[in-house]
């Protein structure tokens, strides 16, 4: 994870290439909604955790698996205790992304779901992308620093083989709150030039502080 944009090409590749070396054994794919989750439960075979990890009265919901030799955890943050949706948003990804690096020590964190796009950027539906860097759109602080911690760029985990395996495309995706877009927010959008939105940024931020994880 390289923060705020830092970092030169080749602490990329040294990065890399250290990360090769790390043998991959631990999984952890948080995923927003259920009917998001469940076609990836099904084609792993995963089943659900009755024994949970996670503190006691949370709506988390934990799939858990091996696939091939992986140890696989699909966590969904589970439906709104008081209206019975799906706990989309920022804050329930945050606080299920902590509760599982803190129960399940993964070794790498994978954030899957759909997102809008930008036909004007190159974006189509049923478009797969691999997000370079994420940021928060609807953040704003405008006081000098505070305005780029506000923003909160970050570039994610390099995947270069699986881009050529899979031959995806690559975009930077944005964050926020609400589902809408407001002139100011899409304004925002097209300054940072970014592909996709979403409600994905919080992951980042979390395996950034914690630092010895990988995020996708």
């Amino acid at each position: 994870m390289a923060p705020h944009g830092e970092g030169s090409d080749s602490a990329g590749e040294t990065m890399i290439a250290q990360d090769e070396k790390q043998r991959i054994s631990t999984v952890v794919i948080v995923i927003a909604m259920q009917t998001e989750a469940l076609p990836l439960v099904k084609k792993f075979n995963l089943t659900e955790d009755n024994d949970s990890l996670f503190p006691e009265a949370v709506p988390w919901v934990r799939y858990r698996g091996t696939y091939k030799d992986l140890n696989v955890n699909i966590i969904w943050p589970g439906k709104d205790l008081t209206l019975g949706v799906d706990s989309v948003g920022t804050l329930p990804a945050s606080l299920v992304t902590y509760s599982s690096i803190q129960a399940f020590k993964p070794d790498l964190i994978i954030n899957a779901g759909t997102a809008g796009g930008f036909k004007a950027k190159g974006a189509n539906i049923g478009d797969v992308f691999l997000a370079s860097d994420v940021a928060f759109h609807d953040r704003r602080i405008p006081i000098p620093v505070f305005d780029l911690y506000g923003v909160g760029s970050r570039q994610a985990f390099s995947t270069p083989n699986l881009l050529k395996e899979l031959n995806l495309k690559v975009g930077k995706l944005s964050t926020g709150d609400s589902l809408d877009i407001s002139p100011q927010d899409e304004a925002e959008l097209l300054q940072m030039m970014l592909q996709l939105k979403t409600w994905r940024e919080q992951l980042c931020y979390v395996a950034d502080i914690l630092k010895s994880l990988q995020y996708l």
